[in-house]
């Protein structure tokens, strides 16, 4: 196995034009997380587009301050911060209700976490998720955001452009799944990133959309400091949902933490690990005051700092920076805004299928099972359920010739699992990975004493 290198280490800060350049790869990936869960909440709240732009520049924020602080007081690791995903599932479950609701209950959420923190408790909960019950939770999480994805790619789509982006999205899902077995080092880390561009710029020439949102009709820079969640609106079944949630969100930041801590050998883990996860609370209560969907610590770090050999944390202070000043220039989060449905839809795919397939290997176990074969198995299960969901008029739509296949998830997942199998994944489906792809739900590590 090759010897991770380290360029530069935790504490170590590097040239300033190194610095920059690092920082602004942290922020390509870390905007790309924004994007993808912040467009789909937002679009669940609001259908005026000032609204929808307002809640990005307030998630901006939100996520600038967080990373901010985490860096410079919090776990002090080089630790991307982005929306958290397990939080979409209780939002999606609380739709029906009042908006101040939701939002109330995040902030409660995040004082529970702190709470849990500064009480010990948390080691003591911790103990309760054994590797079943998280097996458990992240299928659960992907399963449940299936319809969620389906409804971003046949959103405001008639029939014909229904079967268009069905088959756009299968295509490029396909490709993101071959340039995940092919890509190399930092341009497998970063492929989310180049997925959004690439496929944004394909989609838009294949079907140019009737509105563009012109960054010229918006002034340069806007600040958002208005419709702040200030009504506690309280609802004990929806709260009680957004507490399971953050018990599984702060054993998701400890898999984080412990993640990046354990790859550069960080000194004083436990207090990283408490101080990272009270942050986290922290900031999740300034996100349920600002009305936004809450941040979470991703795991993806660690396979950027094994690509670029970069362990410094001061490089992510230009990447706050940046995010921060996103939050004032409404015209470049309109222009991130154009990244189109389908798109984000698709992605999200990717993602949840990640993840499926890290809660195979977490049931499974890691001893001779390893990522790419839960890939084997969790992107049929993925497909087969989207299919299995289509609604009725888009499958008559399907020729003739092809309705039996293209219109049956059992056929789907079983010509799904034959081509991954057999050709995407052929020559390694036994062969423990090293870069598998990251999602914002990890497995849980024991915390230190």
């Amino acid at each position: 196995m090759k010897q991770l290198i380290i360029k530069y280490g935790l504490d170590e800060r590097p040239p300033l034009t190194q610095t920059l350049i690092f920082g602004m790869q942290w922020l390509a990936i870390t905007i790309a997380t924004v994007i993808k869960i912040g467009k789909v909440v937002a679009g669940l709240h609001f259908t005026d587009f000032g609204q929808q732009l307002l809640y990005m520049q307030k998630l901006f924020f939100v996520i600038a301050v967080s990373l901010f602080l985490q860096v410079l007081w919090g776990h002090r690791l080089p630790l991307i911060t982005g929306p958290a995903t397990v939080l979409l599932v209780a939002i999606l479950a609380g739709t029906g209700s009042d908006i101040n609701a939701i939002y109330t209950s995040i902030a409660a959420g995040g004082g529970f976490l702190v709470l849990l923190c500064v009480t010990g408790l948390f080691s003591w909960i911790s103990r309760y998720f054994t590797s079943r019950v998280v097996a458990t939770i992240l299928i659960l999480i992907a399963l449940t955001i299936t319809p969620t994805i389906l409804n971003l790619i046949l959103v405001s789509a008639s029939t014909e452009t229904a079967l268009t982006n069905l088959g756009f999205a299968l295509l490029f899902f396909m490709l993101m799944i071959i340039a995940d077995r092919l890509l190399p080092g930092i341009w497998k880390t970063t492929m989310i990133v180049w997925a959004i561009i690439a496929g944004s710029i394909c989609y838009l020439l294949l079907l140019p959309p009737e509105v563009l949102r012109d960054r010229g009709q918006l002034g340069l820079v806007s600040n958002f400091f208005t419709d702040f969640t200030t009504t506690l609106i309280w609802e004990p079944g929806l709260l009680i949902s957004f507490l399971i949630c953050f018990i599984a969100l702060s054993i998701n930041d400890l898999g984080s933490i412990q993640a990046v801590g354990q790859l550069i050998k960080a000194p004083g883990m436990k207090r990283r690990v408490t101080a990272g996860i009270t942050l986290s609370g922290l900031a999740n209560v300034l996100a349920g005051f600002f009305g936004v969907i809450g941040p979470v610590n991703f795991s993806m770090s660690a396979g950027i700092i094994a690509a670029n050999g970069n362990a410094s944390r001061f490089t992510l202070f230009p990447t706050s920076l940046g995010l921060l000043a996103m939050a004032f220039l409404p015209g470049v989060v309109a222009f991130a805004w154009n990244v189109p449905s389908v798109v984000v839809g698709t992605i999200l795919l990717y993602i949840m299928c990640s993840q499926l397939a890290a809660g195979l290997m977490v049931a499974f176990g890691t001893s001779g099972f390893a990522f790419r074969d839960g890939l084997v198995i969790g992107i049929p299960m993925m497909v087969s359920i989207l299919v299995s969901y289509l609604p009725a008029a888009v499958t008559a739509a399907f020729p003739p010739l092809l309705m039996p296949i293209a219109g049956n998830g059992f056929v789907m997942g079983v010509l799904a699992v034959l081509v991954l199998e057999h050709t995407v994944y052929r020559s390694d489906t036994s062969q423990p990975t090293q870069n598998a792809p990251q999602t914002d739900v990890n497995l849980p590590h024991p915390v230190k004493k």
